[in-house]
């Protein structure tokens, strides 16, 4: 007879209380495995976070590696004489063929020799010898000017005083005395020396030197004995003989072929931003050079990109585009060479408050007439007494015309400007042979 063997329930523990005993064990079980899981998805989020910081400070070593790796060639090829040069092709044979390099770096504070700002770009600029650019000290240009004296004054602006000055090496010069105005004059100063350093343009007025002695910021340009544009246009004395047609149309040819340089030729555009009569000065052949890159900015890779930034200029220069809503384009320069253009063409300012209403500004006076032929002739710069070419004479107001569009798209580039010019300015000593001698003595020029 076999033995069953028999287990008892444990005392008190009905069938009922069975089944709440195992619910119970099972919902343990169950809150044990989500804490787990919930614990694990945290741990692994951390490891995501974690990974990506790591990746992206890895991204940024790599990019300021990169970045140092190119500066230090770029010394080491300033440094063996070699800078890098770059300039778009121009097939045109007439046109002069220009190169520039423009690379600046703003956050690195000046180094000094002497108590003198020595560099701009990357720390440095070029050497003396390789781009000309001399070094002076304040003592040196006091020297110079007579201590500043007042009948050394030759012009004064916003953005400081000018000085005529004689250099120790007997150079007659114009020596700028900067009004220093914070940070941003700081900023804008050791843009302006390493901008012209770099620029070299027969078109473009020529920087001798610096100085950044102590609190003192000064800059040394060549002299242009016959003053500024709006002098010879705008003068009321008797001092100026009238600006003849001949001379003029040059002046108008080598404003357009600074603007070019700065739009298309150089390595990256340059926007002048502050393009106007007395910013455009004449040498003693009255050959025009472009000055004042104070308010000058770095133009976008393509030429109709814009930029986004605060209006600075001179009221009826400035485009309307530019002067309402701070967009920048060299179209925005197009449009003040137009105004420019317009100068010579009528011996009248952008804006003359004195003339009967409607005359106030000249844009809007002149546009509506630049296209009428009997209308641009009796808009002629009385001055000119008659003498010059009905032919040219529309085809100069025509031109102004494109360049004083309202809309920035309908202005010209300025090569196109520059090419129509040209054979006006050929056709001269052919048209005019009894033109004044100094006109002679531009197209002999080595300019032209």
């Amino acid at each position: 007879m076999g033995i069953r063997s028999v287990v008892a329930p444990e005392p008190g523990l009905t069938a009922n209380n069975q089944l709440h005993h195992h619910h119970h064990l099972n919902s343990s079980f169950q809150s044990q495995n989500h804490h787990n899981y919930h614990t694990i998805r945290i741990r692994g989020s951390f490891l995501v976070i974690l990974l990506s910081i790591i990746s992206l400070a890895l991204l940024v070593a790599v990019f300021i590696l990169i970045a140092l790796v190119r500066r230090l060639k770029s010394s080491k090829t300033s440094a063996n004489g070699n800078p890098t040069v770059s300039s778009k092709s121009n097939n045109n044979n007439n046109l002069p063929k220009f190169a520039a390099h423009i690379s600046m770096n703003f956050t690195s504070s000046p180094d000094q020799k002497r108590n003198c700002l020595y560099g701009v770009n990357s720390g440095r600029l070029p050497s003396a010898k390789l781009r000309g650019v001399q070094v002076f000290t304040y003592k040196d240009l006091e020297l110079a000017t007579d201590g500043f004296a007042e009948a050394n004054v030759i012009g004064r602006g916003a953005f400081g005083v000018v000085y005529r000055g004689t250099l120790s090496d007997g150079t007659v010069a114009a020596i700028k005395n900067i009004r220093r105005e914070g940070r941003q004059g700081e900023r804008g100063f050791r843009f302006e020396v390493d901008l012209l350093s770099r620029l070299r343009s027969p078109y473009l007025v020529e920087l001798l030197g610096y100085c950044a002695d102590q609190n003192h910021r000064l800059l040394i340009f060549e002299f242009m004995s016959n003053g500024s544009l709006q002098k010879q246009i705008h003068s009321t004395g008797h001092r100026h003989q009238p600006l003849d047609w001949g001379t003029r149309l040059r002046i108008a040819l080598d404003c357009a072929k600074a603007l070019e340089f700065l739009h298309e030729h150089a390595a990256t555009s340059v926007i002048h931003r502050n393009f106007k009569c007395s910013n455009v000065l004449l040498d003693h052949s009255f050959r025009a050079r472009v000055s004042d890159f104070e308010l000058a900015k770095m133009g976008p890779d393509k030429i109709n990109d814009q930029i986004l930034t605060r209006a600075l200029g001179t009221a009826g220069y400035m485009a309307p585009e530019y002067a309402s809503m701070g967009k920048l384009t060299t179209k925005s320069d197009v449009y003040s060479y137009g105004v420019v253009l317009l100068e010579l063409l009528t011996g009248r300012t952008p804006i003359d408050t004195d003339r009967p209403p409607g005359e106030h500004f000249l844009v809007t006076w002149a546009l509506p007439r630049l296209t009428n032929g009997e209308k641009v002739i009796q808009m002629v710069d009385p001055a000119l007494q008659g003498e010059y070419s009905k032919k040219e004479l529309v085809q100069v107001a025509a031109i102004a015309a494109v360049c004083v569009q309202p809309e920035a798209d309908y202005r010209p580039l300025m090569t196109d400007v520059v090419q129509s010019l040209i054979p006006l300015v050929k056709r001269l000593s052919a048209t005019y042979p009894s033109t004044s001698s100094r006109f002679h003595n531009q197209l002999s020029s080595p300019m032209s």
